[in-house]
């Protein structure tokens, strides 16, 4: 199993008036790292230590989660919340970075590599494929297991309110049936409870609206015009996972990115907390041959 030796910086920065939280360790070509929710950026904690070996590596909290900001009536569009890591990661004093997100975080990171290219050296992307792709073939089992999508993204206050009477018990049913090494709760389940506060619940039924809404527009404005990824792109799935049951993510990605490479890892949807050691080799393999062939 691995450790988490290597020691983290914490750190908040001002990203043009929302404050956005990161933990940063390591030193050598920089990685912006993303969580998915309902977590943080405690969820790369075994896979950060990994990747800072040889890699500055950034693990930061997104808009409306963990320590970041949480903000009621801000946009939470992938649009704004990938600008909020580009500026992080400017204030840092990295001008280029490779970004690796899983599950929210990966939809942001597709965003980030789309708006800022020239910021955006590699993506690699844990077990997603593209949201419009997956809103446009919903069938009965995408309903089903990815039901969450289409209760949180309801209006008027009704998943606010029913998570907030109890929200340990709806933490811990995203846990629950989710992992194919059994129902264990991940390590740092008690960092996302202390997270999970009402702001948070807020906030991400705000961003599952705006995947539901402005995100799709934003989406359906880049295929319209014919805009790719650029960047290499890996894209790593479970093996066991919805994803990897019911799609093709090679030949998914590959109609939104111009170089896709990637393969399934034995896990289900959590890779970074079930499996860390496959899915830190694996991650360390591509930045490696990206920075080589760079």
């Amino acid at each position: 199993m691995m450790t988490h030796s290597r020691t983290a910086t914490s750190i908040t920065v001002d990203c043009d008036g929302i404050e956005i939280a990161a933990e940063v360790r390591g030193s050598g070509p920089a990685v912006l790292l993303l969580h998915g929710y309902p977590e943080t950026k405690a969820m790369w904690n075994a896979v950060a230590t990994a990747l800072a070996e040889d890699h500055t590596v950034v693990a930061a909290d997104l808009r409306g989660y963990g320590d970041s900001a949480k903000p009621r009536g801000a946009s939470y569009a992938k649009r704004d919340m990938a600008r909020d890591q580009f500026l992080l990661m400017r204030e840092l004093g990295h001008e280029r970075f490779a970004v690796i997100g899983h599950d929210r975080g990966a939809r942001v990171g597709h965003r980030l590599a789309l708006d800022h290219p020239d910021a955006v050296t590699a993506l690699a992307v844990l077990d997603i494929v593209p949201t419009l792709h997956m809103f446009e073939n919903v069938d009965r089992e995408m309903a089903t297991a990815y039901f969450h999508w289409f209760f949180l993204a309801r209006s008027g206050g009704l998943p606010e309110a029913l998570i907030g009477a109890d929200r340990e018990t709806w933490l811990r049913s995203r846990f629950t049936g989710r992992r194919h090494d059994g129902d264990a709760l991940p390590e740092a389940f008690d960092e996302y409870l202390r997270c999970f506060d009402l702001d948070t619940v807020f906030a991400s039924g705000a961003d599952y609206r705006a995947a539901a809404t402005i995100d799709l527009d934003h989406d359906r404005a880049d295929r319209a015009e014919g805009r790719r990824i650029g960047c290499p792109v890996l894209a790593l799935w479970g093996a066991h996972s919805y994803v990897g049951r019911n799609f093709d993510v090679l030949e998914t990605w590959s109609q939104y990115a111009e170089q896709v490479s990637g393969e399934p890892i034995d896990a289900d949807h959590y890779l970074a907390e079930e499996t860390p050691e496959p899915t830190a080799a694996a991650l360390r393999a591509f930045l490696s041959s990206v920075e080589v062939s760079s």
